[in-house]
């Protein structure tokens, strides 16, 4: 059974930095590629972030691609989310999330496994 371990967030004031992890465990995802969805207060879960394996490209939302970054460490089975220069905006519920696919995913039906999300708020 494939299972996502979050960890990180909290709350930070705006211009701070926050540090995400996303572990995985059940099988090894170092051939797929693993996404980032946000979930604003009262909204949907929208895409912020994906990455392919072994850290050949990542791919970023416009609203982040200046501030925020993901990484992955392939021999600890995890993917790191660096959010720098945070807004009050960017407050929301984080999530990771993997697909079998081996391509970038943009969109949230194509991730079949998600981990139980981060709460992240910024305040001003």
């Amino acid at each position: 059974q494939v299972r996502l371990v979050e960890s990180g967030g909290g709350l930070v004031q705006a211009g701070g930095s926050l540090r995400l992890s996303c572990t995985a465990y059940g099988r090894n995802f170092s051939s797929n590629t693993m996404g980032w969805f946000r979930q604003p207060p009262g909204s949907g879960r929208v895409f912020v972030a994906a990455i392919r394996r072994r850290n050949v490209n990542a791919y970023y939302d416009d609203a982040v691609k200046d501030r925020f970054s993901v990484s992955r460490d392939a021999a600890k089975n995890t993917v790191y989310r660096q959010l720098n220069n945070l807004k009050p905006g960017d407050t929301a519920v984080y999530y990771c999330a993997t697909t079998v696919a081996t391509a970038i995913r943009a969109r949230e039906g194509e991730y079949e496994s998600w981990g139980r999300g981060n709460q992240v708020v910024v305040s001003s």
